[in-house]
């Protein structure tokens, strides 16, 4: 699925309410979520020991939900495109829920929806919500509100 595309900042004022992707899959697979314990230095057993974690309560090893939550900035990309922008910044996030752990082994995708876009010190903000699906699950691993702001061209 391709990026669905806004040639300015100021065109995506007038689409809120639109959905976006779904993108294409991403495998969660073991030597990403310990490679992501390693930066973070998160080794709890859940995410870092499959002999105990296959004992316990996911029956296997679990990504970490901040590593989940951080693929999607890998999606946003997927989802829009803005163009005729000098730069592009994120702002930050809000609401984020994990709602369904992602077990080892599974693969993720990215849906978005802009909730709100306004006219934000000469550019335009932006509120794109990333829900985080797992293949083959009815409940959504995460969902998030990212806040990127679009400056203009000059």
């Amino acid at each position: 699925m391709s990026a669905r595309i806004f040639e300015t900042p100021a065109a995506l004022l007038a689409a809120v309410g639109e959905r976006f992707g779904p993108t294409d899959w991403v495998a969660i697979e073991q030597d990403r979520i310990d490679l992501f314990a390693q930066a973070t230095d998160d080794h709890q057993w859940i995410h870092v020991d499959p002999a105990r974690a296959k004992d316990g309560p996911f029956g296997g090893t679990i990504a970490h939900g901040y590593l989940t939550m951080s693929l999607v900035n890998r999606f946003l990309p997927d989802l829009i495109e803005v163009r005729g922008v000098s730069m592009g910044i994120n702002i930050g996030t809000d609401n984020l829920r994990f709602l369904n752990p992602v077990r080892s082994g599974s693969r993720i995708r990215g849906v978005g929806e802009l909730v709100r876009a306004e006219e934000a010190r000469g550019g335009v903000q932006a509120v794109v919500r990333v829900t985080v699906e797992i293949e083959g699950e009815e409940k959504s691993a995460c969902v998030v509100d990212t806040i990127s702001r679009f400056y203009p061209e000059a």
